[in-house]
């Protein structure tokens, strides 16, 4: 796996895991009330979507084994560009539903350590 290949992989895995590990045992409401989560998750959102922009133009066969990639970067797209229009509920299904299957594809990519 090339080297670029391998480095996108592990900033989409530590974005997600991050965004994982502090919303952990939260709820909505909480969410909803902590701009500094809500802005820090929106910020790994964005990494998640341009590294995995980045790895469609490097490595496309890869990309498409992350799953629906097209609606990760439009995402992405979506907090940076419509900020007014991203509502927490929305970002809290993905966490819920969506972003754990991410971490798992993404995981099961990356080279073995050791």
């Amino acid at each position: 796996m090339p080297h670029k290949t391998t480095k996108l992989l592990a900033d989409i895995l530590d974005a997600a895991e991050f965004i994982l590990e502090k919303t952990r045992g939260r709820s909505l409401a909480e969410y909803e009330a902590d701009r500094v989560l809500s802005d820090a998750v929106e910020r790994n959102f964005i990494v998640i979507g341009e590294a995995l922009s980045r790895l469609v133009r490097v490595d496309p066969a890869t990309a498409k084994k992350l799953g629906d990639y097209p609606q990760v970067i439009g995402f992405r797209n979506v907090v940076v560009h419509r900020y007014d229009k991203v509502e927490d509920a929305i970002v809290w299904g993905i966490i819920q539903n969506e972003l754990p299957r991410l971490a798992e594809r993404t995981r099961g990519l990356l080279p073995m350590d050791g």
